[in-house]
């Protein structure tokens, strides 16, 4: 009976405590269960719950990128840089989305060909992608208060913020690929017994580089996402981001260790800590 119980709140322990966050802040204060409320703290941890999404495929193969709240200020300075060129808008969207794949698949290859550990990779990139979004700027904001780009940060969908929307987007894609494609396979494989994934014949390097390449991209969504809420873009922005999104991972049921985890788990873990950023606003 002790094994089924504690198998029951392994499974279920991070829902049952967002369950409990819930009830206890309901009872706190009779604003927090309110749609408008829920729907302001929703849009608040969007940017985090689009760089848990990225993360998660990260951590699942025994990884970690550390890298992601300096590359949500890089990839923010170099899209309103980029809407100073012909194209405007769109061009500096896609120089965002390019900047911060470019970035993943950097700390991809030096995981996966140089064989450099994670947490040293994607610390030099951190430290590389912050200071590039220094010398960019200068250490200047960058304002932008009009454009199309600002859609992304302050429109709505109906009744639904862009943000929570690209958020839910984000979420569906991430979970799509761990779940209904072979390199979601793959990245499970690789996470359980890395050595037994490549006897299977799952071309390991391949896969590693595509999962910090998604990270680098959800990292851009995320600036590019800010930046328009923002309407601006700052080199000091994302502080500490990679904390809350490694925490949001882990707090939903994905182990540190690899092998197992899944997007759900860490829209769980990102509610949980949707519900104490109740009390930082």
């Amino acid at each position: 009976m002790s094994t089924i119980r504690a198998q029951f709140l392994k499974s279920y322990g991070s829902f049952l405590g967002l369950i409990g966050i819930c009830i206890v802040l309901g009872f706190l204060s009779d604003r927090f269960l309110t749609i408008s409320n829920l729907t302001n703290v929703a849009r608040q941890v969007s940017i985090n719950a689009i760089l848990a999404s990225g993360m998660t495929l990260v951590i699942i193969t025994g990884g970690i990128d550390l890298s992601v709240g300096s590359l949500v200020a890089f990839t923010g300075c170099s899209a309103l840089l980029a809407m100073g060129l012909p194209g405007s808008d769109v061009v500096g969207i896609c120089a965002g989305l390019l900047a911060g794949a470019a970035a993943g698949c950097l700390s991809g290859i030096l995981v996966s060909y140089g064989r450099v550990p994670p947490f040293i990779s994607t610390l030099a990139m951190l430290i590389m992608a912050r200071g590039t979004a220094l010398a960019m700027t200068s250490g200047q904001p960058i304002v932008r208060s009009s454009g199309f780009y600002i859609i992304f940060g302050q429109g709505f969908l109906g009744p639904i913020p862009v943000p929570i929307c690209i958020m839910i987007w984000v979420l569906l894609a991430c979970h799509f690929i761990l779940s209904y494609t072979p390199m979601g396979s793959g990245i499970y494989a690789i996470g359980g017994n890395e050595e037994a994934a490549r006897l299977s014949g799952i071309k390991i390097v391949w896969t590693k580089v595509l999962v910090y390449v998604i990270s680098g991209l959800c990292s851009a969504i995320a600036g590019i996402v800010l930046a328009a809420r923002l309407a601006s873009a700052q080199p000091n922005t994302g502080v500490g981001f990679e904390l809350d999104a490694i925490a949001a991972v882990v707090l939903g049921g994905t182990s540190l260790m690899g092998g197992k985890g899944g997007i759900w788990g860490t829209l769980i873990g990102e509610r949980e800590i949707m519900g104490t950023s109740f009390f930082k606003r």
